[in-house]
């Protein structure tokens, strides 16, 4: 008696934890949604990010060609953490960069740098 008892205990706690994280993406999803949507408007803003004025971005108008178009970005930067730090100071990786530090320079809050990342990453 005392296996069965176990190995139902056993599963109905496994059946818990995975009815509890199959609703945890959803969460995720809105959120990381609402943020995309958020660094999606602060890259395109002209007084903002302005990513544009340099960069090809799918769904932007009047795209620039001095940097390189924004694609493939997880590919290109596996770690999300050397993406925000390229936003944040172009200068570490490249001395001669023609890219604003825009962290460095206050030109973005480093919120708003989360959700240019969150965007850029999503690209």
């Amino acid at each position: 008696m005392g296996r069965p008892v176990a190995l139902l205990k056993s599963a109905t706690a496994l059946f818990t934890i995975m009815g509890a994280l199959s609703f945890t993406p959803q969460i995720t999803v809105a959120a990381d949604s609402a943020m995309v949507d958020a660094g999606k408007k602060i890259a395109f803003d002209r007084k903002k990010g302005n990513c544009l004025a340099c960069h090809q971005i799918s769904g932007g108008n009047l795209a620039g060609n001095v940097g390189p178009p924004l694609v493939a970005m997880k590919s290109r930067f596996p770690d999300r953490t050397k993406l925000r730090v390229q936003i944040w100071d172009a200068t570490k990786s490249n001395k001669n960069t023609m890219m604003p530090p825009f962290g460095l320079h206050s030109i973005l809050s480093e919120g708003e740098i989360d959700k240019v990342v969150e965007f850029i990453y999503s690209l």
